[in-house]
């Protein structure tokens, strides 16, 4: 994953700088960062190559995964750029069918082609590659390269939070050591603005205005809205699904993700991150949010699904039986169901959650939320431990640790039966 995060970020500053070069006729750095990296290259190829890996060969599919996924990284970095730096680093405004001027129509095809390109041709020459390094001489590049990327990562940081304006006058500092520390930092920081200046001579480097205290439970995408809105949405996730299975198979059954209460980690997050995505959309129409629902939804449950098998080698839902279905991942009816849920959420349901929500005393519900998610954190790290012993034992492996034995202890495998009663180990 790493090897491929710095490969990826590589080619993508390549290919942005001379992109940027044929049209300025000039060399244009296009990093963020001060080396050859483009974060959100290597950080979509990496996970693109790890969650898509089965579709190649199934050119349609992985090319509406790779669209839809590098999408979603294209819109949140340029809101998060904006926020930073309070302007605008690219602008689709003039071209149609874009969405905040930050996707459009167009740019999600050419993500959707480079994507096809680099998880079916480009990723496993990179694989090969990387086994051509002798094992310990791979790890040590990784590892110089992670803390290269670390400090580099740390200037630009400080350089956006406009940091720089902040550090104190060297004539003021008496100790030789301070004075040589942020001496240092000063030019670090310099030259960071510098670069990033030369490139998007509109970006600003101000510190954040202070704004005025408001009960974060009034606002959709507070961090205490959204973590409220996972924990709820686990719980009614799970009830749903239970309810569900009720009326079609005619008996009740676990849905739970994890070993205590009943809390569906899949509903969970998705709650939380569509209305982290959708919020500032909520007033679009009906058939935006269909559509939104069933890409984004669609994708996601398609990526949850690698991720249990890969993590926990447990498949934990299999639609092979069903129709338009997808190496039995996600399936089309579940697709639309998921359009369906995200118009129901933004269109009934959240507008009069958000009303109570906005009546929870702010310094309660802060305690309270926390308290939650420190037993969710716990109840989650618990159940992990608890599958993966699940998986050893069904692999033969015996206990040998002591936290080993407490889950066979504990969490035998009737009782992971009877949660995960779905649950099929894999190889």
């Amino acid at each position: 994953m790493l090897w491929m995060f710095f490969c990826y970020g590589l080619l993508g500053w390549v290919l942005e700088t001379a992109y940027a070069a044929l049209r300025q006729r000039r060399y244009v750095d296009r990093s963020v960062l001060f080396g050859p990296l483009c974060l959100s290259y290597g950080l979509t190829g990496a996970v693109l190559t790890w969650g898509l890996w089965e579709l190649r060969g199934r050119y349609f599919f992985l090319f509406l995964g790779c669209a839809v996924g590098a999408t979603v990284v294209e819109w949140a970095a340029g809101h998060l750029l904006e926020r930073t730096t309070h302007t605008r680093w690219w602008d689709y405004s003039a071209r149609r069918f874009n969405l905040d001027g930050y996707i459009c129509a167009g740019a999600s095809a050419v993500w959707g082609l480079l994507g096809l390109a680099a998880v079916q041709w480009v990723s496993p020459l990179l694989v090969s590659l990387y086994r051509l390094l002798p094992p310990l001489a791979g790890h040590i590049l990784l590892w110089v390269l992670v803390g290269v990327l670390l400090v580099d990562g740390l200037g630009t940081i400080l350089t956006l939070a406009g940091v720089r304006e902040t550090l104190p006058q060297m004539e003021a500092v008496n100790s030789r050591l301070a004075a040589l520390s942020i001496r240092m930092g000063e030019w670090i920081l310099r030259r960071t603005e510098g670069r990033i200046q030369r490139t998007y001579p509109k970006a600003q480097f101000v510190r954040r205005e202070e704004t005025a205290k408001v009960n974060p439970f009034t606002r959709g995408s507070s961090f205490y809205s959204i973590m409220l809105l996972f924990l709820v949405g686990g719980v009614c996730g799970d009830l749903a699904e239970t309810i569900f299975c009720r009326v079609r198979l005619g008996w009740w059954m676990s849905r739970s993700s994890v070993v205590w209460g009943p809390f569906s980690i899949v509903w969970g997050l998705a709650l939380a991150a569509a209305t982290l995505l959708l919020y500032r959309y909520r007033d679009r129409s009906a058939s935006f949010f269909f559509v939104a629902g069933t890409l984004l939804g669609g994708l996601y449950e398609y990526l949850c699904s690698v991720f249990t098998e890969l993590v926990f080698g447990t498949v934990f839902w299999d639609y092979s039986s069903i129709p338009f279905n997808l190496g039995g991942r996600i399936n089309l009816l579940y697709c639309f169901f998921w359009g369906f849920a995200a118009v129901a959420w933004f269109k009934g349901l959240y507008p009069v959650l958000a009303r109570w929500m906005a009546k929870i005393p702010p310094r309660p519900g802060k305690l309270a939320v926390w308290a939650l998610l420190v037993f969710m954190t716990v109840n989650m790290g618990v159940s992990a431990l608890a599958l993966a012993r699940y998986s050893d034992r069904a692999a033969g492996k015996p206990a040998t640790q002591a936290w080993e034995v407490y889950m066979d202890q504990h969490y035998s495998d009737a009782v992971m039966k009877r949660i995960y009663p779905y649950a099929e180990m894999t190889d």
